[in-house]
């Protein structure tokens, strides 16, 4: 059994955001070695094609690079790149919602700001 989560999305598209938390929270710094697609597949007990399928997703988008022969690293400038991209996802599926569901309820935006400033001391 694997240690994936989510059964409703692809195993690959896991993969990649599991590295891509991992470039963002430090676990991974620009310039260092990722592990093998065959240690994905180990570590997640998937076909070692899917594993690399999530890497190369993330090649394909400029995160990681390869070297030939040595394997892959995270790309100078991925973290700022995936935190915009997880930036401009909170908004879309956060800040966007919630602001369409505040009008519906008659919410105004004094109220809903102050609904965050509430909502800052669960910190």
């Amino acid at each position: 059994m694997g240690y994936l989560i989510d059964d409703s999305r692809p195993i690959f598209v896991q993969i990649a955001e599991r590295i891509e938390s991992d470039i963002i929270e430090g676990g991974l710094p620009e310039g260092t070695q990722v592990p093998s697609t065959n240690q994905f597949a180990a570590f997640y007990q998937i076909n070692p094609a899917t594993a690399a399928k999530g890497v190369n997703l993330l090649v394909d988008q400029g995160i990681l690079y390869k070297k030939r022969g040595i394997g892959m690293f995270v790309a100078e400038g991925a973290r700022e790149q995936l935190l915009e991209k997880r930036r401009e996802q909170f908004f879309e599926q956060y800040v966007v919602t919630m602001i369409r569901e505040a009008a519906k309820l008659g919410i105004s935006t004094e109220q809903l700001t102050e609904m965050v400033r509430r909502g800052e001391k669960v910190r």
